[in-house]
């Protein structure tokens, strides 16, 4: 067998597909999220899938929200408690329980370096606030009702 060098058309194709890559890689931001108008700082950014939706570090997310979260390394429950809610689930179990009810998840939850994921959702449907993901801007909003998403209203 002889080796055949690559004909232009394929080191041209090549060469603009790596390029393309390259700026897409480039130009592409990690999602942000915001509660009610604040940046929320996490160590893992949300999972974004095209045919799944978003997901989002439970622990951050809930603790902007004013809840209290708790790992139970025995049973392997989370369990996230806002006002009178209190969510139980399961990393990998699509049930979860609120206020002891069954709930469905719709997908599972699952973990990224060390933090459990949620379906965005699940927030919603758990903790009664809005939730909302921008394609465009890259961006989770996540707003509870009555309180203002735009920190600067508060202000004026």
């Amino acid at each position: 067998m002889r080796y055949q060098a690559p004909s232009k058309a394929t080191l041209l194709a090549t060469t603009v597909l790596a390029a393309f890559g390259a700026l897409t890689f480039t130009y592409s931001n990690p999602v942000e999220m915001r509660v009610d108008g604040q940046p929320v700082i996490s160590d893992v950014p949300p999972v974004t899938t095209p045919k799944d939706g978003v997901y989002v570090p439970l622990r951050p997310v809930t603790d902007a929200l004013g809840a209290q979260t708790h790992y139970d390394r025995k049973s392997g429950d989370v369990v996230v408690t806002r006002g009178d809610r209190t969510l139980r689930l399961k990393v990998g179990s699509k049930t979860a329980k609120l206020n002891g009810m069954p709930m469905s998840l719709g997908h599972e939850p699952f973990r990224v370096r060390g933090r459990v994921m949620v379906g965005l959702h699940a927030v919603q449907r758990a903790f009664d606030v809005r939730v909302k993901f921008n394609k465009l801007t890259a961006r989770v909003d996540v707003n509870t009702p009555g309180v203002p998403s735009n920190p600067d209203l508060l202000t004026q």
